[in-house]
């Protein structure tokens, strides 16, 4: 996708959980479904950014999910609707579905480096295996806070986050949008970073001020045909009989 500068990007996190009859469908049937699923994802990867994470076996009330960026909210819609008109769409419901932007931040303007989370009008996902992605919403008591009280709150919040180099945050808006006020999507090969970087902001003042960061989704991200073979996957030494 060419980025197109001084323009914010929709950014959609749909989640989708598959109905178990669909497993019990005869194996050509359920090939041409995830062929014809396969094929509005990489179509659309054609003029968007469109990344598969598999939550198989992490997570029981979803089992894969997408990070989509683009310019226009058309796209998604366009998407989605393609998607559950396929042979193995007509077998999900979703769960879960955040919308934000990207904006810059009001609290990073004294830690600008290049490429700093928070300076960019867009987003760079998917050069890691691993993303927590999280809905958030701070409490009203935050925003009475004076802005000073609430600058210094941030740049502690910030000077954390800078300890572990191996987590990368991506942290767009809803405000308006969607139910949240923001959607936080970390980036990572270490799992234990992560786990480390959300402890030790507990402790910050900005934590405090919490209302909500829950339901947390760990996602692996793999190739669409990957993420639709682990909905179907055989146990090992078993064949599968001929339709």
């Amino acid at each position: 996708m060419n980025v197109i500068p001084g323009k914010q990007q929709f950014v959609s996190f749909p989640f989708f959980k598959l109905d178990s009859a669909w497993r019990r469908l005869s194996e050509s049937e359920r090939t041409r479904g995830k062929n014809e699923f396969r094929d509005v994802v990489e179509a659309a990867q054609q003029k968007m950014i469109v990344l598969p994470y598999s939550t198989i076996g992490v997570r029981g009330d979803v089992d894969f999910f997408f990070w989509r960026v683009s310019y226009f909210l058309e796209d998604f819609q366009d998407m989605t609707a393609q998607l559950l008109n396929t042979g193995i769409g007509k077998y999900l419901t979703q769960p879960y579905s955040y919308l934000s932007m990207t904006r810059r931040s009001i609290y990073v303007e004294e830690h600008q480096h290049e490429g700093q989370e928070g300076s960019r009008l867009f987003i760079v996902p998917g050069l890691n295996k691993y993303v927590f992605v999280y809905p958030f919403i701070k409490t009203r008591a935050w925003y009475a806070l004076d802005k000073k009280l609430r600058q210094e709150a941030m740049t502690e919040h910030i000077a954390v986050g800078h300890k572990y180099q191996s987590v990368k945050i991506n942290t767009t808006y809803s405000y308006g949008l969607d139910d949240q006020e923001f959607v936080l999507a970390f980036e990572s090969d270490k799992p234990e970073d992560f786990l480390d970087l959300v402890m030790e902001l507990r402790e910050s003042k900005a934590s405090a001020y919490t209302l909500k960061d829950v339901p947390t989704f760990t996602g692996i991200m793999n190739p669409i045909k990957d993420v639709l073979d682990l909905l179907d996957k055989q146990p090992a030494g078993i064949k599968q009989p001929v339709s």
